[in-house]
């Protein structure tokens, strides 16, 4: 039995990965929220809702904690008294420690930190998987082999996890935006918009795939197109002199670090 307290997108993203997998049947998974629009999408799917926090807890052995960051300990102190040790808690909001999920559980409760990000909802997340300090093997290879439905799944250390949300987390945002731009470009260049638009997107996934897929530094792959004297090294030129990489590594970096003020938050 699989519950999400919160039924966002990335909770609506989850649920549909482990069923369209088989993995958990509709009917085994309760969600709860106060949006009746997001409880609609997880009805939608076969699973069951509800309004009460509790709901989940009672009738979940996996509780997946996906609320926004800001009120995690107020859910967690809303569902506290109803824990067992049968009930295993996965929290995917940003910023959250594992010691301020474990402080705001019963003492023992077993805990698993997750950093996902939305391709789940096409089944192409990142995922990368932190266990608290109860919390055994079993947890994380269960987590994991659920996570692994909707994506690719990496164990890591919780020191991690802020980058990983500054990263994979909010990572797709970046890549909307590049590719958004590439279409204006193209558009520019007397492409219609929708042929643009396509074209840029399945170029960068074609590019993510090679990468991979190939094993190879993006560098190297990146040297590849670049022929002398051609197209390709004259755009690169471009990008650098706008700083492209820079950015992106400033995007980055910024999400990272309000990742940690979301945690540091009282």
């Amino acid at each position: 039995m699989v519950g999400f307290i919160g039924a966002g997108r990335m909770a609506q993203a989850l649920a549909k990965g482990f069923i369209t997998s088989g993995l958990v049947k509709a009917n085994n998974i309760t969600a709860s929220d106060t949006n009746p629009i997001c409880l609609q999408m997880l009805k939608d799917m076969g699973a069951k809702t509800t309004t009460h926090n509790t709901d989940v807890v009672n009738n979940s052995n996996m509780v997946i904690i996906a609320t926004k960051p800001h009120i995690v300990k107020k859910v967690l102190n809303e569902v506290s008294h109803k824990v067992t040790k049968d009930n295993l808690f996965v929290s995917i909001a940003a910023g959250i420690t594992i010691d301020t999920l474990e402080e705001n559980l019963p003492k023992g409760t077993r805990v698993v930190r997750v950093m996902p990000n939305t391709p789940a909802l096409v089944s192409a997340g990142a995922s990368v998987v932190t266990p608290g300090h109860a919390a055994n093997p079993t947890d994380s290879k269960m987590v994991g082999e659920l996570l692994k439905s909707i994506g690719i799944v990496e164990e890591g250390v919780e020191t991690y996890l802020d980058a990983v949300t500054g990263l994979s987390g909010s990572g797709p945002a970046y890549a909307f935006v590049a590719i958004e731009a590439m279409s204006d470009g193209g558009v520019k260049m007397g492409l219609p918009r929708d042929l643009a638009t396509k074209l840029a997107a399945q170029t960068l996934l074609g590019a993510a795939k090679m990468v991979l897929e190939t094993g190879k530094h993006p560098g190297q792959l990146k040297d590849e197109v670049c022929s002398p004297g051609g197209t390709t090294i004259d755009a690169i030129y471009s990008l650098e002199k706008a700083g492209f990489r820079g950015a992106l590594i400033d995007a980055v970096t910024i999400a990272t670090e309000k990742a940690k003020l979301l945690g540091a938050k009282k």
